[in-house]
């Protein structure tokens, strides 16, 4: 990234203003702005996250919030209601209280004398989520906004459910915000007030995983803050991103379908990152981009910014397996609308051939691939009645990566070949010319199954002449949630068939010619997704298919291989690493007692941040397990250390929750313990069930 320091105005910094709230309540918050706008007001961007200012997203904020201040704007980072220096308590996400304070802060911006009346929201992830999700409630000076790395739609494709399957994320993040929203304000900041604050956290927190296991369905508790429920609720300019990397590759797409305002879409090879700090790369110059988004909506310069496609997407290459990708090779496409009508849907049958292209002349041709490898296995998993059957291990999953990629640690998919042994697996013949697809590829199965609870997970792979399996894209169903969300789940009836539709997500990848398209069915995929309550014998029937979004080769307006210049940002304040991270991610097998494990840890050390002389040490650790192919030994754990130390004051947060499982229950373990000067200030246990709901 290239640091900029020549801007066009000068800027100053307020490290704490507080802002207050309707309730009473104050929010801290952090504003940059151009000198100037003491006499010339500017429009205000408001980005709205409960990771802490002033020093876990320090360095991060210090990259584009200066830079755009620098550009003209007023940048406001708030932390919200109990996280940060922010009073009061933070109790669940996306809630009503959450989107109020909001409203508050952005009126409160409108009215400053250096505000123009005019506001803007940004964000990645949390911060996108809260943009969206205002932006539908439509408070007056809210102009634009530009968001990264978010959904649309709470339920259906976030890190808590995906097709009605109980995702492993779901724990982790909730593992995540036990921590952060139980950690201490600074007393550097809020004054000897500051324990009181922490302790008022402490006591109104608990294991936010309880209330998202208490809501296995698509309820009021989902639908509320799901933009999905009323698009026409959007009624100011959205420009969106997001990565292929990511868990949220889909609703980039959706809003661009759905959304009847001025919009523009961009989804690169990225983790969960903002573009400019985009891994794996290519980065982009994003700011420049973001820049000219606020100076045509939000100061009506008329640059052009809604010249052009409507979607940009970079066209991953194949690429050997990795757990991780400094780059993806590739090139920009450009999309003039979306849906777009220049792309084909190539449906392909499912057989034990493997894949053949319906309508194609080749089911002959089709048949020579009964003498590979994938063909053999999927023929000796011929049913009796011409069905084909699957019966997966537990350990089907284990090199699945986790549902969103932070790129560090190696998280993405490894080699797909071991986990394929224990699926269902259709391939097609060696591809005599490339295909390049774009968008979401979905599977249509007539399918029976010898349980009432059964799930399917569906994996699109780009196959090498050396055999080596690429993940390019996945999907899940639990079948009891076959005839979609909305409707109440309902248990299958063993031996019936049931014609289902499984979605992929939403990708753009193209594959060489002399490689196979492998599309691959397993019966579980522990860890990313919790295991159904008992091993089920899946029967795929003639009459399943596979259709593929093919992108045409050869349209005219492909972007310029670099279309959107080098990475810019200011520069980021220094840290003096005092002790060294550590990154583990280690999949175990006992062949005594059959036990598996997936470890993991991230572990970034302790970190002094220089410029106020507070030393931070982050540590998560997780912890996936199981036994043989018993369904009901699934566990999963979170936990975290947040450690914060300045002179004499000392403070440190553990958390720990422990997800189990019966046929008929979860069970959440959890414990929180405050440290002051190494005594413990606050212990607390969580030992509560949740019945599972045909999950």
């Amino acid at each position: 990234m290239r640091h900029v320091s020549n801007l066009p105005y000068e800027t100053k910094t307020d490290d704490h203003v507080t802002i207050p709230t309707s309730d009473g309540i104050r929010l801290s918050a952090r504003v940059w702005r151009p000198v100037s706008s003491d006499s010339e007001p500017v429009p205000a961007i408001l980005e709205y996250i409960p990771y802490r200012k002033r020093d876990l997203t320090a360095e991060r904020d210090a990259i584009h919030h200066p830079y755009m201040a620098g550009h003209g704007y007023a940048c406001v980072r708030v932390d919200l209601r109990g996280t940060g220096d922010s009073e009061g308590v933070l109790r669940d996400e996306y809630l009503e209280r959450e989107q109020a304070d909001a409203e508050d802060v952005l009126a409160w911006l409108a009215e400053q004398p250096w505000c123009d009346g005019t506001t803007g929201m940004m964000g990645l992830s949390w911060g996108a989520f809260a943009a969206l999700q205002v932006a539908a409630r439509r408070p007056p000076s809210l102009g634009a906004i530009v968001i990264s790395s978010f959904t649309d739609d709470r339920y259906a494709d976030d890190m808590h459910y995906m097709g009605g399957a109980l995702l492993s994320d779901n724990l982790a993040e909730a593992g995540t915000m036990f921590a952060y929203g139980t950690c201490p304000p600074d007393p550097a900041v809020v004054g000897p007030r500051w324990r009181e604050m922490w302790h008022e956290r402490l006591e109104g927190t608990r294991p936010w995983v309880l209330e998202w296991l208490r809501h296995q369905r698509r309820d009021d508790y989902w639908r509320h803050a799901s933009v999905c429920e009323d698009y026409a609720a959007v009624r100011c300019p959205v420009l969106a991103s997001s990565g292929w990397a990511d868990g949220y590759s889909n609703a980039v797409t959706r809003l661009l379908g759905r959304l009847d305002v001025p919009r523009k879409g961009l989804i690169g090879p990225w983790s969960h990152k903002f573009p400019h700090l985009g891994e794996p790369g290519p980065a982009i110059g994003y700011l420049q981009e973001v820049v000219r988004w606020w100076d045509h909506w939000l100061k009506g310069v008329d640059n052009g910014v809604m010249d052009g496609p409507m979607l940009r997407a970079w066209m991953q290459d194949s690429v050997p397996p990795s757990t991780s990708y400094e780059e993806r090779p590739g090139r920009w496409v450009a999309e003039p609308t979306w849906p777009s009508p220049r792309l084909t849907p190539v449906r392909y049958g499912l057989s034990r051939a493997g894949l053949t292209e319906e309508g194609a002349a080749g089911a002959e041709a089709a048949a020579a691939t009964a003498g590979t490898a994938a063909a053999a296995d999927t023929a000796a998993n011929a049913g009796a009645e011409g069905g084909m059957t699957i019966q997966s291990p537990l350990s089907v999953g284990q090199f699945a990566g986790k549902w969103a990629s932070y790129n560090a640690p190696p998280d993405l998919p490894y080699d797909q070949r071991e986990e394929d042994g224990g699926s269902l697996v259709f391939e097609t013949e060696p591809l005599a010319e490339p295909v390049e697809i774009l968008g979401a590829p979905t599977v249509e199965l007539e399918v029976s199954a010898t349980e009432p609870v059964a799930m399917v997970a569906a994996r699109l792979s780009d196959v090498s002449p050396r055999g080596s399996a690429t993940r390019v894209t996945y999907g899940l169903l639990n079948l009891t949630r076959r005839d979609g969300h909305e409707d109440a789940p309902q248990p299958l009836e063993p031996g019936r068939r049931y014609r289902v539709t499984v979605q992929l997500n939403g990708v753009a990848q193209s594959f060489p010619a002399g490689h196979r398209i492998r599309l691959s069915l397993s019966t579980s995929y522990w860890p990313l997704a919790w295991p159904p309550p008992r091993p089920v014998l899946l029967t795929v029937h003639e009459g399943s298919a596979l259709t593929l979004p093919v992108r045409p080769a050869g349209l005219p307006d492909d972007l310029p291989q670099e279309p959107f210049g080098e990475p810019e940002g200011t520069e980021p304040p220094t840290g003096t690493q005092l002790t060294a991270p550590e990154q583990r991610w280690r999949v175990t097998r006992d062949l005594v007692d059959y036990a598996a494990e997936l470890e993991i840890v991230k572990d970034r050390g302790l970190v002094r941040i220089d410029d106020i002389g507070l030393d931070v040490g982050r540590r998560a650790y997780e912890r996936y397990t199981s036994t043989a192919d018993d369904f009901t030994s699934a566990s999963g754990e979170s936990a975290w250390t947040m450690s914060f130390r300045r002179d004499d004051w000392d403070v440190r947060v553990a958390t720990r929750t422990v997800l189990s499982c019966d046929e008929t229950e979860f069970r959440v373990d959890a414990t929180l313990d405050g440290y002051e000067n190494g005594k413990r200030v606050f212990s607390r246990t969580w030992n509560e069930t949740v019945p599972r709901d045909l999950l």
